[in-house]
Order: C-alpha cells, then sequence, then structure tokens
C-alpha cells in the first residue's frame, strides 16, 4: 500500500516525509500545500509548507492527504505551538520549521483517494469500498443499480 511506498522512500531519503496528491487549483484554499523544489520521480523536495492558502496564491497544487513519516522533533515543536490557520494547532506549521534542518520530502500518492471529511466524499468511500468486496458487492451494486433505475 501507500504507507509501505511511503517506508521504502524514507529508507532511500531518510527525514520527514509526507504524503502529496495532486488536486484542482481551485481546491488548494482546503488542505497544507506544498512548495516544490527538486523532483525525483515520486519523490519531491520540499522547500515550504502553506497551510489553506488563499485562492490564487498557492504554491503548487500538491496537497498533503494525512499520510506523514515525521521525526521525533515535530512532536516537540507542537508541544509549544501557538494557534496558526482556523484557530487550531496546525501540524503543518510545526512540520514547515524543520525544513531546511532535516530532509522534507513530498511523496506522491497513486491511487484513488476519498475525502471521508466531506459527506459525499464519506458515501463514496464506503460504496468503492463495498463494491470491491466479493463476500458484498454483488448485493451492493444490485441494490445500488436499482436506487439508480428510479
Amino acid at each position: 500500500g501507500f504507507i509501505a511506498q511511503m517506508v521504502e522512500a524514507y529508507n532511500q531519503v531518510g527525514g520527514n516525509i509526507v504524503g502529496a496528491l495532486e488536486v484542482a487549483d481551485s481546491e488548494t484554499d482546503k488542505y497544507g500545500i506544498i512548495s516544490p523544489g527538486a523532483i525525483d520521480g515520486r519523490l519531491t523536495e520540499v522547500k515550504a509548507l502553506v497551510e489553506k492558502p488563499k485562492q490564487g496564491s498557492a504554491p503548487s497544487n500538491l496537497m498533503i492527504p494525512g499520510r506523514y513519516i515525521l521525526q521525533p522533533e515535530v512532536m516537540r515543536i507542537l508541544e509549544s505551538q501557538e494557534k496558526g490557520a482556523g484557530g487550531e494547532i496546525q501540524l503543518t506549521d510545526a512540520m514547515a520549521q524543520l525544513i531546511g534542518q532535516q530532509p522534507f520530502h513530498g511523496f506522491t500518492f497513486d491511487g484513488e483517494r476519498y475525502d471521508c471529511g466531506d459527506k459525499a466524499g464519506y458515501i463514496q468511500a464506503n460504496l468503492a469500498l463495498a463494491l470491491a468486496r466479493a463476500d458484498i458487492g454483488p448485493s451492493v451494486r444490485s441494490f445500488a443499480e436499482g436506487l439508480l433505475a428510479k
């Protein structure tokens, strides 16, 4: 899976690795965004991280989907962190402090992603999982087709 691939990447470059996923430019204000440096295959050097940038000001369309391999220093920074974007303590802000001090890379996600923080995304994820299962997939497919035919 994706985490196993991230671990392989970590074994190559060390430091901090965050998952990275391309999103539409219109979606960048919803996520932590990577300011990219050098690119080597699925690894992208992270020059900076921007938490929920305003529309049109994002440094890229590479968002951080919440998969991390982080060095312990990130947790120490979080312990004394002030509130950031949205009035919340932001992991992105803590990670950003380590850029330039430790290796920091984004690892591009290659697969299907569902935003389970969104009601429709949550339903989509459950439907996709149910359809993929041999034990319940045919029944769920029949049910969904019946709903769609109405």
